[in-house]
């Protein structure tokens, strides 16, 4: 039963603050907080990405030749300072990242 409060108290919390940028379509952030704002996505998704590059297990950090994740993170973020395209560094980051995995007999295949 606690597990279905907490549920609805997340669906609730999540619809109201949702439904207020509806309810008051004439709201204005001051500037200091929509530059703030600004970063949100960059801070999120590093919080992502970041412990998948450097505890790739999840238990242990790796900060070694073996890790593919850590090499391939850093060479896409190389390829996307260099090109600055999206698609560029999606696949660059892909491509790199199986080509090492296959290289250090990493693929469960």
């Amino acid at each position: 039963m606690e597990n279905w409060i907490l549920i609805f108290g997340m669906m609730v919390i999540t619809y109201s603050i949702r439904y207020s940028l509806f309810a008051f379509p004439d709201l204005r952030f001051p500037p200091l907080v929509r530059q703030g704002l600004h970063y949100v996505p960059t801070a999120v998704l590093t919080a992502i990405v970041v412990p998948g590059m450097l505890i790739p297990d999840g238990q242990h950090w790796q900060f070694s030749v073996n890790n593919a994740y850590l090499i391939a993170g850093l060479i896409t973020i190389a390829i996307a300072a260099l090109t600055r395209h999206l698609l560029a560094t999606i696949g660059g980051g892909l491509l790199v990242f199986f080509l090492l995995r296959w290289a250090m007999g990493q693929l469960p295949i």
